[in-house]
């Protein structure tokens, strides 16, 4: 059996651009003679830390037990056919780990879901934004031997440094994200938006329009936000929740429309549409920012809504309000569109061959 040893930050189940991107292909890649192994740097109390302010010294002491943990993988790197980079092997600027793991007899698959080329440090850890060197992509790129991008801006970054580059989908499993509820006929509408602490920025960009909507049709709708239990908004009643693994499809189906705005920018535009995929993969009529890959998602009006600007939310989102019958129709192609492009099961090959070809 071949052996993959997955380089990443969290442990399993914990952060979406492992779950949705390689995490629920172990099973299938197991039963087909790919041994995975997971090391990951953060464990439950680590997560608590480094998304606090402050702490700088017990931060400090964090970062010197993953180095130890990495020269540990070290090691070990040559009993492994092939090791799989998620984004970094450590979250500093060095590339050290980078370079030893590509001078190991393991084949290097490098995976990434972000413009993370530029420095987006949390407001947690301003102070040690100066141990991060995003650039240093270009380099771990260059070393790879095969490079997987979430999207067509992200491949079209990585093939200045290495032509082996292929676009693999963030996915969805849609034997798990199965449709919850029957369309909702009646008041209230549930407008949601599901992200983290570190993207309800994102959701601000939709008080304008939702100020607008709730102005309008008050009681008759309500506004879900899922991923800051921090974030509370009194005009528009809205106390948000913590994400849960244990809770997240039913957090998810409770929402009748799911929203996903972005601004046009270099960072959104690196993004690969996983919260419009969850949406739509439950059925649920969907409506995202005309931004990077969204436009290659959503047909507008067929299985789903793009949307530009303040008054092109309020159109569309009045359309899905008033008309339980379009929201069936576009949330029954939403999930087609998922189940045929963006699910586990259309991509498995994709993963299986990419691997296999690697090794032979």
């Amino acid at each position: 059996m071949k052996k993959i040893l997955f380089i990443a930050s969290h442990r399993k189940d914990r952060a979406p651009n492992q779950r949705f991107r390689f995490e629920q292909y172990f099973g299938f890649l197991e039963s087909n003679g790919f041994q995975c192994s997971l090391s990951f740097l953060l464990d439950q109390n680590d997560d608590k830390l480094i998304y606090s302010k402050g702490n700088i010294f017990s931060k400090a002491e964090l970062m010197f037990k993953n180095i130890r943990h990495r020269l540990r993988d070290l090691k070990h790197a040559d009993e492994y056919d092939i090791i799989f980079i998620v984004r970094e092997a450590l979250m500093l600027r060095s590339i050290y780990f980078e370079k030893q793991f590509a001078n190991s007899s393991a084949k290097i698959v490098y995976d990434f879901d972000d413009a993370i080329w530029i420095n987006d440090t949390s407001d947690a850890n301003k102070f040690f934004s100066w141990l991060k060197n995003p650039t240093k992509i270009n380099s771990t790129i260059s070393k790879a031997d095969l490079v997987f991008a979430g999207n067509e801006y992200l491949k079209s970054y990585a093939m200045k440094f290495n032509s082996n580059t292929i676009i693999v989908p963030t996915t969805i499993d849609t034997n798990e994200y199965q449709p919850q509820r029957d369309i909702n006929i009646n008041y209230p509408i549930t407008i949601g938006w599901s992200g983290s602490l570190t993207t309800i920025k994102h959701f601000k960009y939709a008080l304008p329009f939702l100020n607008q909507l709730k102005k309008t049709y008050g009681d008759k709708i309500r506004i879900k936000v899922i991923g800051d239990a921090s974030f509370r908004n009194d005009e528009l009643n809205i106390q948000g929740i913590a994400w849960s693994k244990q809770s997240e499809l039913q957090d998810l189906s409770e929402i009748d429309i799911g929203i996903m705005p972005l601004p046009d920018d270099e960072w959104a535009r690196g993004k690969c549409g996983l919260k419009g995929l969850q949406y739509m993969a439950l059925a649920t009529p969907t409506v995202m920012s005309a931004v990077g890959v969204n436009t290659e998602i959503i047909e507008d009006g067929v299985n789903g809504y793009l949307a530009n600007h303040t008054a092109e939310w309020i159109e569309k989102l009045t359309n899905l309000i008033e008309n339980p019958n379009l929201r069936a129709t576009l949330g029954e192609n939403a999930r087609r569109t998922v189940k045929e492009k963006y699910s586990v099961e259309a991509n498995k090959e994709l993963y299986l061959q990419s691997f296999k070809k690697l090794c032979s």
